[in-house]
């Protein structure tokens, strides 16, 4: 079972969440965060090489000290105010027609230690290090990591009895997504949740944020081993997580684009893809992937159809099933020659958000020589590559919306 706890949020005034509030430190280059930040954005914290000009370094030291500063100077400023008590928070995002539905709580880091926190993806120990100097600095978790977990009837009633209650906020952010937020300070409802979780909730599967779970997990138990007096009841033994239930979840296509054809010209390259799939040309318009094992593909003007050819992949692990397994064996190694995705330079990675027009444009402006889109990963899947203990490979997954920060932050003093 999993291991939660109420936490008293650093949080926003309610007329302020809107412009406090921000997108997560990784989805935005420095440029666009300043772009983006307005005075009183979370951005000056998360981003603070913005407040340099020119823009400092995000590693440099003057930019975490700045971090550090504007910390302080937000809460000083009553921009960010602690609550008064431990609560439990119901965080709803909407895109477009769909809405999810996540509580803000803590999580225990002996929870990723013992496997009940279920990764799927592997972590870089300098992207983790970098993430570790923020919360050691700031003592808090300033951005939340996403989780999701198994439905359940007794969660999902708390969830329609606090979403019909008025809200804290409420607000629609640069992207058109919906972002509403309440507060969950009744005793009776905070022990309810506590008991459903702890008592009820097998595990917890990490969506997005592997590397700030990795980062507070480490975080935790650099300052155990640095406490003579440890109690094991400290602040420092928990982080802050959004956790929806997976049915309400949503993972978009994450597809791929390379620089050159290798040793093909077009035509070569067509007939060598017909050997595993069956290559239908589309036109002009772009062309997205209907079910599993078949993918879209732009090559000079056109897009094109790819469809596995039956009995030409006999990959029988749930990892070998995915759709960015078989692209990667028969289409990236087997033709280009790309072997590791992590490190070749000839291969980039585009999210689904962006759309189809984004894979077009990039080939349109000869960066880039060709496209492929897949059919999305299903939660399902996941789960199942998580429970066995297996690694997706790199980019395989896309959540949207991304979790707004700055709604909570997590102190662990």
């Amino acid at each position: 079972m999993v291991r939660v706890k109420p936490f008293a949020a650093i949080r926003p005034p309610k007329e302020m969440a809107a412009e406090v509030s921000a997108p997560p430190y990784d989805v935005v280059n420095s440029a666009e965060a300043a772009a983006l930040a307005g005075p009183r954005s979370l951005l000056h914290i998360t981003r603070p090489e913005i407040d340099f000009t020119p823009l400092a370094g995000e590693h440099e030291q003057r930019s975490y000290d700045m971090a550090v500063h504007n910390f302080a100077l937000w809460k000083r400023n009553g921009w960010l105010v602690q609550d008064s008590k431990p609560c439990y928070y119901l965080y709803a995002q909407t895109m477009g027609s769909h809405t999810q539905y996540g509580f803000v709580l803590c999580a225990h880091i002996e929870d990723y230690e013992n496997g009940s926190i279920k990764r799927h993806e592997l972590t870089r120990k300098d992207k983790e290090d970098d993430r570790m100097v923020h919360i050691s600095l700031q003592n808090a978790n300033l951005e939340p990591v996403f989780f999701a977990f198994a439905e359940n009837a007794g969660l999902q009633s708390i969830i329609e009895q606090t979403s019909s209650q008025e809200k804290e906020y409420g607000f629609t952010d640069e992207n058109g997504f919906g972002h509403d937020f309440w507060v969950i300070d009744d005793d009776s409802v905070i022990a309810r949740i506590s008991e459903i979780f702890n008592t009820r909730v097998d595990a917890f599967y990490v969506a997005d944020g592997h590397h700030r779970t990795a980062a507070a997990v480490r975080v935790g138990r650099e300052k155990r081993e640095a406490n003579p007096l440890h109690r094991g009841d400290e602040e420092y033994n928990w982080f802050m997580a959004v956790c929806f239930p997976k049915d309400q979840l949503r993972i978009l296509d994450y597809n791929r684009v390379v620089k050159d054809l290798g040793p093909y010209d077009r035509d070569s390259f067509l007939k060598a893809l017909e050997e595993d799939f069956t290559v239908e040309a589309k036109g002009s318009e772009p062309y997205r992937p209907c079910r599993p094992c078949n993918f879209s593909m732009y090559l000079q003007g056109c897009w094109y159809s790819l469809d596995l050819r039956p009995g030409h992949w006999n990959g029988s692990g749930c990892l070998d099933r995915l759709d960015v397994s078989v692209l990667s064996a028969l289409v990236l190694d087997k033709l280009l020659g790309i072997k590791d995705l992590r490190t070749n330079k000839r291969i980039d990675f585009v999210g689904g958000i962006r759309g189809l027009e984004a894979l077009r444009a990039r080939v349109d402006s000869e960066e880039m020589k060709v496209a492929f889109a897949l059919y999305p990963v299903s939660m399902e899947q996941l789960v199942e590559i998580a429970d066995n203990s297996e690694i997706m490979p790199p980019k395989t997954t896309w959540f949207e919306p991304k979790l707004r920060s700055g709604l909570a932050i997590h102190s662990l003093e």
